[in-house]
């Protein structure tokens, strides 16, 4: 176990908002040679100290911002076919990509055999048109797309964090570590954070108590005192994707993954939207199945599109 090195930072002062806390600044290895290949290679990187928002944003916050501003998210706008050329009549429509559990094995080649786009999915209606938020104000806010994610982010006076911060904070000053909290990932059979046990995507053994996501703040938090930094729901970082990590090091991340957009890798994806980086793996991560509940992992998904695996959280620079 290495300490991540040169934490110097002092908090300027007192949080800016309830429920955030300091990160401070330091110098880390960010990403990993032992798994996923755009997780490579293993490189050097600083951050500044920041303040970060200790749980994701949960639907009872986001419900505020929609009351306070009238704002209307991407899963509630029907999309213009000038903005999608071949695409269907059908799917020119308000919605989003929900989660549709197969009742027996499927190839893992094809992920449409468990996702589908679903008319009247959005965060208000997190599992289709028939679905509220009852019981799940607490838990983290779903179907956000880059521009709601912006957008609330503003409003609050607050940041997206950039994929080396978030890593960063997820690490919580550990280096050297598969998992937040160490080599193994149910340490004594111990469930450690909201994930997909059993054969990915049919049977779900739910051994963590949660079968899709969880209220925020159930599980143990990292060393900075973050919650649900691996498992529950996917995390947007401002990022723009890219293959692998730039092999030089750098203040604040890969800036020129900021800079340039990577378009959609699905060769049936004639609109090429371009995709950002998302972090922290979410309930549907199993051993089974993306193994990517792990600080150094990381994913690829279009700015125009959530599903009912994908929230956010919020940072604060000084």
């Amino acid at each position: 176990m290495t300490a991540t090195t040169n934490r110097i930072s002092m908090p300027p002062g007192p949080p800016p908002f309830k429920d955030m806390l300091w990160i401070p600044g330091g110098t880390f290895l960010m990403g990993s040679n032992d798994h996923y290949p755009e997780e490579a290679p293993v490189h050097e990187v600083s951050v500044e100290g920041f303040w970060m928002d200790r749980y994701q944003v949960t639907n009872a916050q986001f419900r505020r911002f929609v009351k306070e501003t009238g704002y209307v998210t991407i899963a509630e706008i029907a999309p213009k076919a000038e903005d999608y050329p071949g695409a269907l009549p059908e799917m020119l429509v308000a919605g989003s990509v929900v989660f549709n559990q197969p009742d027996q094995p499927v190839s893992l080649e094809n992920h449409y055999r468990w996702w589908e786009f679903v008319p009247g999915a959005n965060w208000r209606h997190p599992a289709g048109p028939d679905s509220t938020l009852d019981g799940k104000e607490k838990h983290p806010v779903l179907h956000v797309a880059w521009a709601d994610v912006a957008a609330y982010a503003e409003w609050a006076g607050k940041q997206i964090p950039t994929e080396a911060e978030w890593e960063y904070a997820c690490r919580g000053g550990i280096e050297g570590m598969p998992y937040v909290w160490g080599h193994e990932l149910a340490p004594k059979g111990k469930m450690l954070a909201n994930y997909w046990q059993g054969q990915f995507p049919w049977l779900n053994t739910v051994e963590d108590g949660y079968e899709r996501t969880a209220p925020v703040g159930k599980f143990p938090p990292n060393h900075f005192g973050l919650f649900d930094m691996i498992g529950n729901a996917w995390d947007w970082t401002i990022d723009w994707y890219t293959t692998s990590h730039a092999s030089e090091g750098g203040c604040c991340g890969n800036a020129s993954a900021r800079g340039q957009a990577e378009t959609s890798m699905d060769p049936n994806d004639s609109a090429h939207i371009p995709r950002k980086v998302l972090k922290g793996g979410s309930w549907a991560c199993g051993e089974t199945y993306c193994r990517r509940y792990r600080p150094a992992a990381r994913m690829h998904h279009p700015v125009d599109t959530g599903t009912n695996h994908i929230s956010f959280r919020c940072i604060v620079r000084p």
